[in-house]
């Protein structure tokens, strides 16, 4: 009998109705002669309703009780997925991710996974029981609860689906799967039937909000490949898996785009080791997450150091440097909000050129500013005013011919 395991984001379990639906998908997995585990995220809006009443409760509650509480959307959701199943004659059990063997180390709220033991689970199928594993969550060797961090449960059902050997690990949410571009801004952003562990990774991490990074991360390093698909219909979605060298023939598999950016610039800095040390030891001891780093030619031993965070965290960064500016010497400190990160992602760069100046020549020709450049293998992201975000996005979609994405069908066979 194949094992799979198949996860189930807030929106798909957000109403009781919803929860039923899922209910129904499982059994008729089961029923298909396979051995199913669920992975259930909290109900749609529950986190941040019991975030907001920890806040209401103490303005700084501790990880560790945030954790507790946060632990209890899931309890309540797989509890009322069992409870669902069972009301439709099949036979499940929910487990906590404790219960379920999930091992993380001892950094709350955003813990790491160190390992799973999956015995219980395995027993519990062997029974027959569709196993329904609370998501976002483990405990320490000490016992303490943890959580994942936001899209942890993604990571809970890779991870599981790596332990347990599973066939197929599906990855249900409110979208059909991974689209070139996000289909709200470009209206003939298509579907794309595969993408390589590394393209989907750098579209998590440039604002693609489709999957958690980390859980993509451990998919790669454990070689487990998944299916990106909706919850609401029987469409097949996006396969996550190792590159093939067919992949390479596609040059932009898709666009990412990231709002609410900022920019600070630090002019006149000495061209001297240990300066930038200096500058952002500050930033990360104030936990502010830097994105694009771009450092200028020096000139006359003096060069600019500028690099990009979230805008909300412009006016924390702006305290923290002032005094920093001084001290090393540097002329000023130029600050902008209102930014936005462009990128376009693609194994296919490897092996093709000229990409990035397609890219700016399209961008150029509507009088859209580049401000900031960035690139790694398979990436080229630009730093553009955010009002120019989504014209930038629909010319750079028709520049390389997403609209036209065709995709090879993978050898994956999903469970419909």
């Amino acid at each position: 009998m194949r094992l799979v395991v198949q996860k189930y984001g807030g929106t798909s379990v957000g109403t009781p109705e919803r929860i039923r639906n899922v209910a129904r998908r499982l059994v008729e997995t089961q029923r298909e002669g396979c051995r199913v585990v669920g992975v259930i995220s909290a109900m749609a809006g529950v986190t941040d309703e019991l975030i907001k009443l920890a806040r209401e409760i103490s303005p700084s509650p501790t990880e560790r009780e945030l954790d507790i509480l946060l632990a209890t959307g899931e309890h309540a959701a797989v509890a009322l997925t069992a409870m669902a199943i069972n009301a439709l004659g099949g036979r499940a059990i929910s487990l906590t991710g404790s219960q379920a063997g999930i091992l993380t180390d001892r950094n709350h709220a955003k813990a790491r996974i160190a390992n799973i033991s999956p015995k219980q689970i395995h027993e519990l199928l062997s029974d027959d029981y569709i196993v329904i594993v609370a998501g976002f969550q483990g405990q320490t060797p000490e016992g303490e609860t943890t959580t994942l961090g936001r899209g942890g449960s993604d990571l809970t059902a890779i991870a599981l689906a790596g332990a347990l050997n599973a066939d197929i690990c599906q990855i249900f949410t409110d979208v059909d799967g991974v689209f070139t571009c996000d289909p709200r801004i470009v209206t003939d952003a298509k579907k794309l039937g595969e993408i390589a562990y590394d393209e989907l990774l750098e579209m998590a991490g440039s604002g693609a909000k489709v999957m958690q990074s980390r859980a993509v991360e451990f998919a790669k390093k454990f070689g487990v490949e998944f299916e990106v698909r909706s919850s609401f219909n029987r469409s097949s979605g996006t396969i996550a898996k190792e590159e093939t060298a067919s992949m390479e023939d596609v040059v932009i598999r898709g666009i990412s785009l990231d709002r609410h950016q900022a920019k600070l610039t630090i002019a006149g800095v000495r061209d001297e080791p240990g300066i930038a040390g200096r500058i952002f030891s500050n930033i990360a001891a104030a936990h502010i997450i830097v994105d694009m780093i771009v450092q200028n030619a020096s000139v006359g031993g003096t060069t600019d150091v500028s690099f990009t965070i979230h805008e909300d965290e412009l006016e924390d960064a702006r305290k923290i440097l002032m005094p920093v500016v001084g001290e090393i010497g540097a002329t000023r400190l130029n600050t902008a909000s209102g930014m936005a990160k462009l990128s376009v992602v693609g194994i296919g760069m490897r092996s093709h050129s000229g990409v990035a100046a397609r890219m700016f020549e399209c961008l150029g020709r509507s009088g859209i500013n580049i401000q900031l450049v960035s690139t790694s293998e398979i990436k080229i992201a630009v730093i553009i005013d955010e009002k120019d975000l989504e014209r930038a996005a629909q010319l750079t979609h028709e520049e390389f011919g997403l609209a036209r994405f065709t995709s090879s069908a993978s050898a994956m066979q999903p469970i419909r």
